[in-house]
């Protein structure tokens, strides 16, 4: 991803900010009572991901990002039923009520994203980093935390030391943040799959050491010149990076239910990468018919909205 910007915390009514350490998002609660969250954890797949970062709009309307939320009974009262365009909003900054306070009603999932494209997380002390956040996203009632690591010098290096922080990162937030209870989900680069190119192992490694207390992978199949720009290129082979297309990923070892195809909203949204929804569709079909079960994330709202996951989708989701 890229453009979030550091992680503050308006967390009173005198609207008090603290900055967090190692350049976190930029998230912001409204000085007002939070909504109970929806708890649960994770839902099980297809998740259907969307980002925003954009504007003064942190929490998409529910009626811009889904359809159909809610069903009449014959005693004419009403009851919500599951949200049929994107199930889980990732945000960078948040506001609890409002269009956020809509989306939990309707069954959406409200996730905070931390880090991002301008951010160096290695350099802090990965529990305690780990600590600060678990403890915002219990303060604020959100239903987790997505983790956009992409400290890019680190992981280049190869010297273990990135894959070793992530490692300890998560087992930090999981300490705080139990499993079942609450969503923890990552967002690699495609290529960090690639084990051949990464000596190191980069999340392969991540995933082997602790890919069993991470919900799903946001994978980031953009900003990667022509990679992933074609259904064979994105789902089966990835020439530059062997191991990073789709089957390529769940091959070698992450199941189908955790591989969610990341791709941008609109052109504007990534350098390259960008693929028309209804041509997305049609790879999502051809995973869909062998046993990829993931879901599709997109970067980011309002490009990605309802209309835009509906034509992803197609068929294939119903």
């Amino acid at each position: 991803m890229h453009g979030f910007r550091v992680f503050n915390m308006l967390i009173t009514a005198s609207v008090l900010v603290m900055t967090i350490s190692s350049r976190l998002s930029s998230v912001r609660a409204a000085p007002v009572q939070a909504p109970a969250t929806s708890g649960g954890g994770a839902p099980a797949a297809p998740h259907f991901v969307v980002y925003t970062d954009k504007g003064s709009e942190p929490a998409p309307d529910v009626s811009k990002i889904s359809v159909s939320l809610q069903l009449f009974l014959l005693d004419k009262s009403l009851i919500p039923v599951p949200a049929q365009g994107f199930n889980t909003v990732a945000m960078s900054f948040l506001l609890t009520s409002g269009a956020a306070d809509q989306a939990k009603k309707a069954g959406i999932k409200l996730i905070v994203s931390a880090f991002g494209s301008t951010d160096l997380p290695t350099s802090s002390d990965a529990k305690s980093t780990a600590a600060t956040m678990a403890k915002w996203v219990q303060d604020n009632n959100v239903d987790g935390i997505d983790v956009d690591y992409e400290d890019l010098n680190a992981m280049n290096a190869q010297d273990g030391k990135a894959e070793q922080w992530l490692i300890d990162f998560t087992n930090a937030l999981r300490t705080q943040l139990p499993q079942g209870k609450y969503i923890l989900t990552h967002a690699p680069l495609a290529p960090w799959f690639s084990a051949s190119h990464y000596k190191s192992g980069a999340y392969t490694k991540v995933h082997k050491e602790v890919g069993s207390k991470i919900d799903w992978y946001n994978i980031q199949f953009y900003n990667q010149g022509t990679e992933y720009t074609t259904c064979d290129g994105l789902l089966t082979s990835s020439p530059t990076y062997p191991g990073s297309a789709v089957f390529e990923i769940m091959t070698g070892g992450v199941s189908a239910d955790k591989v969610v195809i990341g791709k941008p909203g609109g052109q504007a949204d990534a350098t390259t990468g960008y693929m028309a929804p209804a041509d997305l569709a049609k790879c999502v079909v051809t995973a869909k018919g062998k046993n990829w079960n993931g879901g599709v994330m997109s970067w980011e709202y309002p490009e990605a909205d309802a209309q835009w996951i509906k034509t992803v989708k197609g068929s294939s989701f119903q």
